[in-house]
């Protein structure tokens, strides 16, 4: 029998980003280069309704706390295949407001990196780049937020 393979818990160095393609809203980005803020690295996907129901969350705390050293990134993970569609993900992101950095993950590279099992799933990383929690699910989202707010402290 196979061991188990364990993910990445708090205290652990994050993954880099693997696989993703098409950058809205940024150039190419990687954990290496994030190293010194605070990322949240939101795996979700634009017909998730939980996933949906986060946004307005991470599109206030973008405008409130990127200028003091909150990186989101949005790594869009298809459920089903019309969530491959390039020009459906920038309607989305425009539908939404988002003006953080999006990337499309199609080949499942990064989720299965931080192996994610749910959608939304959010994972803190510190700005050692050390994971600090993942967030399963769009329930205790103002407590995510006075987490972040804490970090940045």
């Amino acid at each position: 029998m196979l061991p188990r393979s364990v993910r990445a818990g708090p205290g652990d160095t994050a993954p880099e980003f693997t696989g993703l393609e098409n950058w809205i809203n940024s150039e190419p980005l990687s954990m290496a280069g994030l190293r010194g803020r605070v990322v949240l690295v939101d795996f979700w996907t634009f017909g998730c309704s939980n996933c949906v129901a986060t946004l307005p969350f991470l599109t206030a705390w973008h405008a409130e706390m990127a200028e003091k050293g909150l990186t989101i990134v949005g790594v869009h993970t298809p459920e089903f295949p019309f969530e491959r569609d390039l020009g459906a993900l920038e309607k989305a992101v425009g539908r939404h407001g988002i003006e953080y950095p999006v990337s499309q993950d199609n080949s499942y590279a990064t989720w299965l990196a931080y192996e994610v099992r749910y959608w939304p799933t959010s994972v803190i990383v510190d700005r050692d780049g050390k994971i600090f929690k993942y967030h399963e699910g769009d329930r205790g989202m103002e407590k995510l937020g006075d987490e972040l707010r804490a970090m940045l402290v």
